[in-house]
């Protein structure tokens, strides 16, 4: 251990430190701004739905038509406005999941050792590093454990470095650079890998190293989604459509009759009819609500781009302590004595027998002096109810580790009893590696192996310890450098949370193949599996994956349900086989080690009570209770998020047929214009929050766990689709036609309102089509309808948009048609559907 003399680690008061944030700052680097009301209305205003309506109330306002142009303004508002509010829920969704998912640091605060978000970190705080943190602020090192970070992020070297502590001197704090090994200096944002140190803070926020190079890294991943970049080619190339018809339009009613600016404004009214400007709303909103979701349901988004993903997973790949059970480890057997007949203690509240206090002893010297680990927790906590003062040791001084690595799954802690005695050492670890250390006989380990697979086969967790002596201090440069004498073995229980074989049972109903991944040893993993409710399939160990070709692993998976004895390098290399099976992979992880499987993964899903920051950092998804049940929600929910957004693609494309169609219909035939912009904007505030906010509510369908995942390669809105909302769209247009048939009798404004009511009413019952069938779904149909009968029947508004009074018998002849053009389609394409009545937009 180095460690600096005579280190001031008191800290700060909670005033001091209160005061020092006053005066720095946040600890936090600039992150791009949210962006200001004027930045969303200059961005609002550029996109040619909203250039198309300011346009038309211009050129109203031209034509000295002020009573139309003011209206569209108007509605040009009621349109910004609605925008506003579905941008801004996005927005403080994904605000509210940068605030969930910021990281913590552990400082000296008032005497105490406590949690802050590494925001309030400030310049003189103690704060406490351990493997796996993401260091809070620049530092000096004032105490070191085998401490070593990984400073890649800033100076493009992944080899770790070694840091040292010593006393704090305020002259070079300055004067050190990242990279330099066996330096006293770290930097915020780099990760611990090794060991354990305490610092003391330096720098924070812009004007740390991270700040000075301008690099941010807690941000939500903010590029485009493969789903948004196919949507967006889609809307470029109907644009392009769309401009051609436009032109065209302009042209032929110009030339006709020679009045081109009533040319121009039917040119854009069709512009405004064909343009499916919803489907970049709808592929913002909903992965970024769907994120809000997810984070109600524990599950943490850091890239949104998961959700499309989520849905979709065919391989679950999860960790078995803490995930899939309790995490709540206890001491529930003993092994001591000789190997061909050892001596079986079981606790069950009786005291502890003579025999045992040795191995208890040294399990917790083999431990943290403060542990957190969940086993470590049980080994003190068993010697604090059974064991006397004398085997305790608090007043021994911790000098030497060997920590745990995949070359040596033990670890040892050596002890300084006194000045002038030999040092004590302990170590505890998986068996075989503990038997390595022994040196014990062959026969020996087959008759220990013996005692290891019986205790194993009830389900425990069993670790060996034993324990040495040492004189001098030219430390071994590995824990094989000592001589051990084996102990005995320590079975621990860790019982199975409540709720895993439901969630596991959902996940073979939803054709998920789950395979549990652990450290365990075989027997145990089996055991834990079968109780999950993973009793098929074959049991792979680290040991034979070494032995596999990648080829061969490919193909053996398709067999394994437990995968033992496993190392973080093996579970990078069993994602990566997963993944050349074409399957879309989702993996647990919560160690340092684990990121490159996390990042591997299609989808890598990171401990948010016990994983490291390395780990959430490489990771998609965080759990924020650890629990296995919780990545199931979020496939069902990640399963309804992906199908709402089919309906709602489904019925955009359904209902922006009928008002192409009704504008550009009246042209081709030479024919007063139905719809003019100022319509068009009125149908906006219809279908935009139909197409967003009715859909995005629908709850999950039934059978969504029933389904087989779906083909990550096929388009979110197929041909198949395309061609049935084609259909719905015609029939409307039909309808609309028919209503515009039997009110050829009528007033040019009496006509118009009958098509409208018939479009609205046809509205509604695409939506219901489409299985938008909740409760917001139903005051979005009757808002929509009383917008447009507001528009007919109160005086002040109908003058404005050209419309006239219908009598009961019209009202009610323009809502039948529109309700039955609907019924009419459903008939139809069930009819033409093999595998049972037509089910709207229910893809997927």
């Amino acid at each position: 251990m180095s460690t600096a003399p005579s280190p001031q680690l008191a800290g700060l008061t909670s005033e001091q430190a209160a005061q020092q944030l006053a005066r720095d700052g946040a600890n936090a680097l600039d992150a791009a701004q949210r962006r200001t009301v004027w930045g969303r209305l200059w961005a609002l205003l550029r996109e040619p739905m909203f250039a198309l309506l300011v346009l038309a109330a211009s050129l109203y306002l031209v034509l000295g038509d002020l009573t139309e142009g003011l209206t569209l303004f108007v509605f040009v508002l009621a349109v910004l406005a609605l925008t506003f509010y579905q941008e801004g829920k996005s927005e403080a969704a994904i605000d509210a999941l940068r605030q969930l998912s910021q990281p913590f640091a552990q400082v000296m605060r008032d005497g105490q050792r406590i949690n802050v978000p590494s925001r309030d970190v400030v310049v003189g705080d103690m704060l406490f590093i351990s493997e796996g943190d993401r260091i809070a602020a620049d530092a000096w090192v004032l105490q070191s454990d085998q401490l070593q970070v990984d400073e890649s992020l800033l100076t493009g070297e992944s080899l770790a470095v070694t840091k040292v502590g010593a006393a704090f001197d305020e002259a070079l704090v300055h004067s050190q650079q990242p990279g330099g090994d066996e330096l006293a200096a770290v930097f915020g944002g780099t990760f611990v890998v090794r060991g354990q140190g305490v610092v003391r803070v330096t720098a924070t926020g812009m004007r740390g190293q991270m700040g000075r190079i301008g690099a941010s890294l807690n941000q939500i991943e903010t590029a485009l989604t493969p789903l948004q970049k196919q949507t967006a080619q889609l809307v470029k190339v109907l644009a392009w459509i769309t401009f051609g018809l436009c032109v065209l339009m302009i042209l032929t009613l110009g030339l006709r009759n020679g009045a081109w600016l009533p040319a121009l404004l039917s040119g854009i009214a069709l512009a405004m009819a064909i343009l499916p400007e919803e489907y970049p709303v709808v592929m913002a909103i909903f992965p970024a609500l769907g994120a809000h979701r997810l984070a109600q349901e524990g599950v943490l988004t850091r890239h949104i781009n998961a959700i499309e993903t989520l849905g979709a997973t065919t391989v679950l790949c999860t960790d078995k302590t803490g995930t899939l059970t309790e995490n709540r480890m206890k001491v529930a057997a003993l092994a001591v004595g000789d190997a061909s007949a050892p001596r079986l203690f079981n606790i069950n509240g009786e005291s502890l027998p003579d025999d045992f206090h040795g191995l208890v002893e040294h399990a917790i010297l083999a431990s943290a002096p403060e542990p957190f680990d969940p086993m470590e927790v049980a080994f003190h906590a068993l010697g604090q109810t059974w064991l006397h003062e004398e085997h305790l040791h608090p007043d021994w001084d911790l000098v030497q580790t060997y920590a745990l690595s995949p070359a040596l799954r033990a670890m040892s802690h050596v002890w300084r009893a006194s000045e002038d005695a030999a040092h004590i050492v302990s170590a505890k670890g998986a068996p075989e590696a503990v038997m390595d250390l022994c040196h014990l006989s062959p026969a020996l380990q087959a008759q220990w192996g013996e005692v290891v697979h019986a205790m194993a086969s009830e389900g425990l967790r069993v670790l060996a310890v034993a324990q040495g002596r040492f004189v001098g201090d030219a430390w071994p440069s590995s824990a094989h450098g000592f001589d051990f004498e084996w102990l005995g073995l320590i079975g621990l229980s860790d019982p199975l949370r409540p709720e895993i074989a439901q969630a596991i049972a959902d996940c073979h109903s939803a054709s998920i193949k789950v395979i549990m991944i652990t450290g365990d040893y075989p027997q145990t993993a089996r055991v834990i599996a079968n109780q999950a409710g993973l009793q098929g399939g074959e049991t792979l160990t680290g040991d034979t994956i070494d032995a596999m070709s990648d080829e061969a692993l490919s193909a053996h998976l398709k067999t394994v349900s437990v995968c033992a004895r496993i190392s973080p390098h093996q579970k990078l290399r069993i994602v990566q086989a997963l993944k050349r099976r074409g399957e879309v992979v989702a993996m647990t992880g919560d160690g340092v080690n684990d990121a490159p499987a996390l990042r591997a993964a299609h989808v890598g899903i990171a401990m948010g009570a016990r994983g490291t920051d390395v780990a959430r950092e490489a990771s998609s998804l965080v759990l924020v209770d650890d629990n296995f049940a919780s990545i199931v929600k979020g496939i069902r929910l990640g399963r309804r998020i992906f199908g709402n957004l089919q309906k709602s693609m489904a019925y955009i494309f359904a209902i922006h047929i009928p008002i192409a169609g009704l504008a550009l219909v009246p042209m081709l035939f030479a024919l007063p214009p139905l719809l003019m912009p100022l319509h068009i904007a009125l149908l906006e505030l219809v279908v935009d929050p139909s197409c967003s906010i009715a859909f995005e509510n629908e709850p999950a369908e039934a059978d969504v766990m029933q389904r087989p995942p779906r083909d990550t390669l096929a388009p979110i809105f197929g041909f198949q689709q395309m061609l049935a909302s084609f259909f719905q769209g015609a029939c409307v247009l039909v309808a609309t036609g028919a209503a515009y048939w039997v009110s050829l009798d009528f007033s040019a404004e009496a006509q118009r309102a009958m098509v409208l009511v018939t479009l609205v009413a046809a509205n509604a019952m695409l939506i219901f089509l489409n299985r938008a069938r909740n409760w917001v779904a139903v005051w979005v149909m009757v808002g929509a309808l009383t917008l447009v009968l507001f528009g007919i029947y109160v005086p002040w508004l109908a003058a404005p948009l050209n419309l006239a009074l219908l009598d009961l018998s019209q009202l009610a002849t323009a809502l039948g048609l529109g309700i039955a053009s609907v019924l009419a389609a459903w008939f139809c394409l069930g009819l033409l559907r093999y595998d049972g009545p037509f089910k709207g937009a229910e893809h997927g």
